[in-house]
């Protein structure tokens, strides 16, 4: 089906789920998964003219800081309440842009749009399940039904798959950028006249030496990984898969021994890019993806790790467990056909102690935590341990 094919099909309504399907979208046979890392480039920045005149980025699966702008991109400016961020609560890539806007401050300037966490083909959808705002099944801001229009109406013939995070330029209703890695790093260094009072330093200049390499490995062998393994297309590449990340997870566990955090003593940028795939990891990949040597809750650092991270305001508070499963259990085809969704595990044991304080350092250093979530974003009831 074209795209052009694909559109009249959604302006008409037509929600056939099997023509609609997802099954083949995800793991092709015979094969190892490979992730298309290719995205819309453009980014916003608090001086365009500066950033433009910089040399432009080195090939990354994991953003750039200190570069221009890639070949063909553009800059926009940083302006509050112009951009609305499209985030489903479901996705380990969107939930790394709730947790840095939520640590920084950032939800009076960039407003959060929250699709819901199953989707056909076509794309996410601004449904009731995303968020009770989601009137007539329409973001309220954007009022579009589907992500796939800011992105049509940018990109009439999109190629690629319709991702979030997203940030759409509200005034023209068109998709400014999904490159996720670099959103949160931009989050950081191009927003900073409207952090918060208080906000940390996720990048400290000290620590990116050590920091790049557990950022790139994290991605490749973990965020990556798991999804190397749940999308396999032969038992080869899913045994492949499964050594490579059961390596980088017993490394985990043992830096995290004698370290607090992943760079030391406060939260950085690569904690948040490794949380949100730990806390998927016992509801979701270890029996959905078949990541199952053991579950995370045994692997005592990780485990510890996890939680503190978890009980800290702005990691936690941001991650909704109900739409997680039914987002991998039900949109992926592929791997579960019947579309069941389990009941279990039991989550409470995200609140048990840690006793990560033993190891020294501070969460966020200088700074301080965030507020309260704003009530508009609570996260319902029922589906995290925290309410």
């Amino acid at each position: 089906m074209t795209d052009a094919q694909d559109r009249e099909a959604g302006d008409h309504g037509d929600t056939s789920a099997e023509e609609h399907s997802t099954r083949g979208a995800y793991v092709t046979g015979g094969e190892e998964f490979t992730r298309d890392t290719n995205y819309i480039e453009d980014r916003i920045v608090a001086d365009p003219d500066s950033v433009q005149k910089l040399p432009p980025p080195p090939p990354s699966k994991v953003g750039s800081l200190g570069y221009g702008l890639s070949a063909g991109a553009r800059a926009w400016p940083v302006e509050p309440g112009r951009y609305r961020l499209v985030a489903a609560a479901a996705c380990p890539w969107a939930n790394r842009t709730l947790i840095v806007r939520r640590l920084l401050g950032l939800e009076g300037v960039i407003s959060l749009g929250r699709p819901g966490p199953t989707h056909d083909a076509r794309s996410w959808t601004f449904d009731l399940e995303g968020s009770p705002a989601n009137l007539g099944d329409r973001d309220p801001v954007l009022g579009t039904e589907r992500l796939q229009e800011n992105y049509f109406k940018r990109f009439p013939d999109y190629p690629r798959g319709i991702t979030v995070p997203a940030i759409v330029d509200i005034p023209s209703g068109e998709v400014v950028t999904n490159d996720y890695p670099q959103i949160t790093l931009d989050f950081s260094t191009q927003w900073c006249d409207h952090h918060r009072e208080g906000a940390p330093d996720l990048l400290p200049e000290g620590e990116l030496e050590e920091m790049w390499p557990v950022i790139e490995r994290v991605f490749t062998e973990v965020n990556n990984g798991v999804y190397r393994c749940g999308f396999a297309g032969s038992q080869n590449a899913y045994d492949a898969a499964y050594t490579r990340l059961w390596d980088a997870l017993d490394w985990l566990e043992d830096r995290l021994s004698t370290r607090r955090f992943l760079c030391g003593g406060t939260i950085t940028e690569a904690d948040v890019r490794l949380f949100t795939t730990l806390v998927r990891f016992d509801p979701v990949y270890h029996g959905h993806f078949k990541t199952n040597r053991n579950r995370l809750c045994e692997m005592d650092h990780l485990w510890g790790y996890a939680r503190e991270l978890f009980q800290t305001p702005g990691f936690g508070d941001t991650v909704d467990f109900a739409q997680i499963k039914r987002h991998y259990y039900v949109t992926h085809e592929d791997i579960n056909p019947t579309r069941i969704v389990p009941l279990g595990p039991d989550l409470s044991n995200w609140l048990e102690p840690h006793d990560r304080e033993r190891l020294g350092g501070a969460p966020f250093g200088d700074g301080t935590p965030p507020g309260p979530v704003p009530e508009d974003e609570r996260i319902e009831a029922g589906h995290n341990p925290l309410w």
